[in-house]
């Protein structure tokens, strides 16, 4: 379990942050994904969030998302597969581009509502044959590619839903919806929770998690992948951290 001794690391690590955390209106509040489903918000123009998330079977994908514009983010994702571990096969996989456009803020009645473009794959190595991650170079789960994403505060305060369509590399042929919830519970933990990639059940994700906020510009999310479908479930670690530029 590579990834359980990086968690170990890593919580030991936290445990001597000082205790600051995030209050509404800190860079880190802004939530512009759940887990692997997009949201509508978008960071402010000059802010920049970078991401590190840790696969169990030793992958890091590494984000970078700056606000460029108003209501403008443009990144760029890298990920090195096998990069946990002894292993001896490391492979830096070809960087993916990612973009989203705030159309519409919201109203009392009517959710926000953001077009992007997402072209982050995840799950790289994995034979649907063996049902393992081996020397394949396909990936389990395609990039998102074109989306459209609709988001609204329903019901309670801080209780947010969050829906959308997608067509991976704009082929009208491959639509998917999505669609999940994050609520937080306290102000320090956030439950997260999503239905990836709908079309049909075997193709749809269920993923759950929480996101823990440290500090004023900084979160770690922990959260399982594809709940529900055997040896191809995944445990996940992401810290984020937000800043200005």
């Amino acid at each position: 379990m590579k990834v359980i001794r990086f968690v170990a690391i890593v919580a030991a690590t936290l445990g001597f942050l000082p205790t600051a955390w995030a209050a509404e209106g800190d860079p880190i509040s802004t939530e512009t994904a759940i887990i692997d489903v997009p949201t509508a918000e978008v960071l402010d123009r000059y802010q920049a969030s970078f991401t590190t998330r840790v696969y169990e079977h030793g992958t890091v994908m590494e984000s970078i998302d700056f606000g460029v514009y108003p209501r403008v983010n443009i990144g760029v994702s890298v990920a090195v597969d096998n990069w946990i571990g002894s292993s001896n096969s490391v492979k830096v996989l070809n960087p993916e581009f990612q973009a989203k456009w705030k159309v519409y803020d919201g109203s009392l009645y009517l959710p926000a509502v953001a077009i992007g473009y997402d072209g982050r794959r995840y799950g790289y190595g994995y034979d649907e044959d063996s049902r393992k991650y081996t020397r394949s170079k396909r990936y389990l789960d395609n990039r998102k590619g074109g989306y459209v994403t609709l988001t609204r505060e329903i019901f309670v305060p801080n209780l947010t839903l969050n829906a959308g369509i997608n067509f991976s590399d704009f082929d009208w042929d491959e639509l998917y919806m999505f669609t999940g919830l994050y609520y937080k519970i306290i102000p320090q933990i956030t439950f997260l929770s999503e239905w990836d990639n709908i079309r049909n059940m075997r193709d749809s994700r269920f993923n759950l998690g929480a996101r823990f906020y440290l500090h004023p510009a900084l979160a770690l999310d922990a959260s399982f992948r594809r709940i529900g479908r055997g040896d191809e479930n995944e445990r996940v670690l992401q810290l984020r951290y937000v800043t200005t530029f």
